[in-house]
């Protein structure tokens, strides 16, 4: 993912969160709609998460010391787990607690029309939200479904800004089912029910992307295309005869660490092996342009062989 790409699906989502937030808010004191105010807490925990990705992301961008010798890539991984539990304590928890304090003391609606106004008014802004930041996604994703580059996909933005995006606009149909219902019944228990609704969308949505963003945050390496192309790289030097065992390493979206013990000739002198070293990293750096970090471990191969047992 470029850096650009995540950045602007961030700053979109961003400038249409904190404007639906404003309406919600304004929409929930007119209509005492828990739904609204659950809304209106979810555009607010939505504005800061992007705030966080963009601060995580200024603060990746940091040149490394002696403390982090492989720089501050990964703290784009942190601030976008962050975001997972944000969503979950403070959008999820609150509307969960909400829906339930409105079951058990319903108040009827006032003025619902500021509820309808303000709901089509967000459903615009989040779909403009959300189709930039599915353009942004298609720049990169390639032939992967949907699933797949969310699941697999090294650059936390762009997936957290689709699912928190997507979560938006579930959120107001739920706020739209509840409101529109206890207009037409006259029960206030609809909208706590849409409340709840909310509540349990935006558990989902942060436990997913809590799940794949500890992953990265842990450590994860290359996809196995990549590792094939370094692979091949590698095999490819003439010096190399071929590659024992490899590990890579996301040190960040942009940042993949790779340490191989490769095999070379038996009468290789110690310059022709440095020569082919420097050649393999050349084309590795040149086949993943990626791999910033290359450590190779020279070794003569050995073929493993299965003892047999002979009968006595």
């Amino acid at each position: 993912m470029s850096a650009s790409g995540g950045t602007k699906a961030i700053v979109a989502a961003l400038l249409a969160n904190m404007s639906i937030a404003v309406a919600k808010f304004v929409a929930a004191f007119f209509t005492s709609s828990s739904s609204m105010l659950a809304e209106g807490i979810h555009s607010v925990a939505d504005s800061g998460n992007q705030v966080l990705l963009l601060f995580g992301g200024k603060r990746a961008q940091r040149e490394r010391t002696k403390t982090h010798p492989f720089g501050y890539g990964r703290e784009r991984y942190f601030y976008a787990f962050v975001v997972a539990v944000v969503l979950f304590t403070i959008g999820a928890a609150f509307s969960l607690y909400e829906g339930v304090n409105k079951l058990m003391h319903p108040h009827d609606l006032s003025s619902p029309i500021w509820a309808f106004a303000v709901l089509i008014f967000a459903i615009i802004a989040e779909i403009f939200s959300f189709r930039t930041a599915i353009k942004e996604s298609n720049a990169v994703r390639g032939n992967q479904s949907w699933y797949a580059f969310i699941r697999h996909s090294k650059s936390p933005e762009l997936p957290v800004i689709l699912l928190e995006d997507l979560g938006a606009l579930f959120g107001l149909v739920f706020a739209l089912f509840g409101v529109t219902m206890t207009v037409v019944t006259g029960d206030p228990v609809w909208d706590a029910i849409g409340t709840l609704m909310i509540g349990v969308l935006l558990a989902v949505i942060a436990i997913v992307l809590a799940i794949e963003t500890k992953s990265l945050l842990v450590g994860e390496g290359a996809a196995p295309d990549v590792e094939e192309q370094i692979r091949a790289a590698l095999e490819s030097a003439p010096e190399v005869e071929r590659v024992i065992h490899m590990r890579t390493l996301h040190l960040g979206p942009e940042e993949l660490l790779v340490a191989a013990k490769i095999a070379v000739e038996h009468d290789d002198t110690a310059s022709q092996v440095a020569q082919g070293i420097d050649e393999a990293e050349r084309r590795i750096r040149e086949a993943v342009p990626i791999a910033r970090v290359i450590y190779l471990e020279p070794d003569l191969y050995r073929q493993q062989t299965t003892p047999t047992t002979t009968a006595g």
